[in-house]
């Protein structure tokens, strides 16, 4: 893959590292745009390296490449603050388009962790459709910021308010909406269509 990848006139690879303790070293001496995660990874899960690198680096963005196509576990890696998730037979085509869009700041989810995490959309939506409109607008724009992943502390910026006022809307949003957690909330604002998750649909544009 590496070699893959290195071939992309759009992409520079700058590093590699064989378990998730290396790849948090290698991080922090190289200093990436990107890192593309496997979750299964020797002494650190790739979850938890995720976790750890998008907490001390949050410039840093990560994509994690997996075989697995289950709506918790995207959650987790959503939650963990991975920007992107896609499964490792995607075209290269597809793997390069996902590292650019994330590194511009977005998101992006293979098609079919998308399918997953909305399969139940309409059984969520029918059971939370109240609790959503319970939401003022300042709840439903923090909401849409923190699955967007921003911080509360970048929450609190982008509003021009303080982090107590960002911690209360946020306190109280989870409150009305049932939510325990960053994870669940992720799941909330993509069944809702609130997080804009861009589909790869055409190699032929992103080639």
């Amino acid at each position: 893959m590496k070699a893959l990848l290195g071939k992309q006139p759009t992409l520079e690879v700058v590093g590699e590292a064989a378990d998730g303790q290396a790849a948090l070293e290698e991080t922090e001496r190289l200093r990436p745009d990107v890192v593309l995660m496997d979750i299964e990874m020797p002494r650190l899960s790739g979850i938890e390296a995720t976790r750890r690198i998008t907490q001390a680096r949050s410039e840093v963005k990560v994509v994690v490449l997996t075989m697995y196509l289950e709506d918790l576990l995207v959650a987790r890696c959503l939650e963990a603050g991975a920007s992107g998730y896609i499964i490792k037979d995607a075209p290269v085509a597809q793997l390069t388009y996902a590292v650019e869009t994330v590194a511009a700041g977005g998101r992006y989810l293979s098609p079919g962790a998308v399918d997953k995490m909305i399969d139940h959309r309409g059984q969520i939506i029918e059971r939370n459709r109240t609790r959503y409109d319970l939401l003022t607008n300042r709840e439903r724009e923090v909401l849409k910021l923190l699955a967007d992943g921003l911080s509360i502390k970048e929450v609190a910026a982008r509003l021009g308010r303080s982090v107590k006022t960002a911690e209360v809307h946020k306190y109280n949003l989870m409150q009305k909406l049932d939510v325990h957690d960053r994870g669940e909330l992720i799941r909330f604002a993509i069944a809702h269509r609130l997080v804009q998750v861009p589909l790869f649909e055409d190699l032929g544009q992103h080639s």
